[in-house]
């Protein structure tokens, strides 16, 4: 039997939105049955409650993805590293699956220009936040694996994480905190200091930001659930940074 040809857009979609969302779907690698799940992954709420007769925001979408993405990351990693502590595995996640990742992958595939936002985001340059784009890209991951299923989902996971998760493999796997603390020790004689900068969310879904700093030099921030995670995924950052630095790659330390 043939394969069917994408299912034609609902009225909201104009033929101009329908060729835009063409357009990142191709660049995504995933030809959509139905663009307005595509539609939806980018419409921020900010957007959905100025006009609700386009449809639902992007926040339910978000949740899947999220999901997802989790699911899939750590496949990969177990596939990768079959030797790794449960602990190991964990920390390895988080710092591959952050909104500081999640936003510069959202920035590689241009997602901010397809965004659908309301006039506060719109002004506010939302189509930069890091957080908006993470977001966004969590829901257009949601919307591929409802729209083509789990292997899908997983292909462009993998196309997408493919980089980061070797870039992951040539670093020790251990105690990052401990890694820095080793590393600054035995090269500049000083020990890293951290410092909680947010905490946000419900009490449900917390989410916490850390800087670790080497004396006045702000080094790398870290998000997690957990201060503890996010101080982490800051000292992994900051050792990946000083390691680049001293085999020649230059570049700032600092976010």
């Amino acid at each position: 039997m043939e394969k069917q040809d994408e299912t034609v857009p609902g009225p909201e979609l104009t033929p101009e939105r329908q060729k835009e969302l063409r357009s990142l779907a191709r660049r995504l690698g995933h030809r959509f049955q139905d663009l307005g799940l595509l539609d939806q992954a980018l419409r921020h709420s900010s957007y959905a409650h100025e006009q609700p007769e386009s449809g639902p925001s992007n926040e339910q979408l978000e949740f899947l993805g999220d999901a997802v993405l989790a699911l899939t990351i750590s496949d990969l990693l177990l596939a990768s590293f079959p030797q790794s502590s449960e602990g190991e595995l964990s920390r390895s996640r988080a710092a591959l699956v952050n909104a500081r990742q999640l936003a510069a992958l959202a920035r590689q595939l241009d997602l901010g220009p397809y965004l659908l936002l309301g006039r506060g985001e719109e002004s506010q340059a939302g189509r930069e936040k890091p957080s908006l784009l993470a977001d966004a890209l969590e829901a257009v991951l949601a919307a591929c694996f409802l729209d083509g299923g789990l292997k899908t989902a997983q292909k462009l996971i993998r196309s997408w994480f493919g980089p980061l998760l070797e870039k992951s493999a040539r670093l020790p796997w251990q105690d990052f905190k401990t890694g820095l603390q080793e590393f600054t020790q035995a090269r500049f004689k000083l020990s890293p200091t951290y410092k909680l900068l947010e905490e946000s969310g419900p009490s449900h879904h917390r989410r916490f930001r850390v800087e670790v700093r080497l004396g006045p030099e702000p080094l790398a921030q870290g998000e997690g659930p957990s201060k503890k995670q996010a101080a982490q995924m800051a000292a992994r950052l900051a050792l990946e940074r000083l390691k680049e630095k001293e085999d020649g790659g230059g570049g700032s330390s600092s976010q």
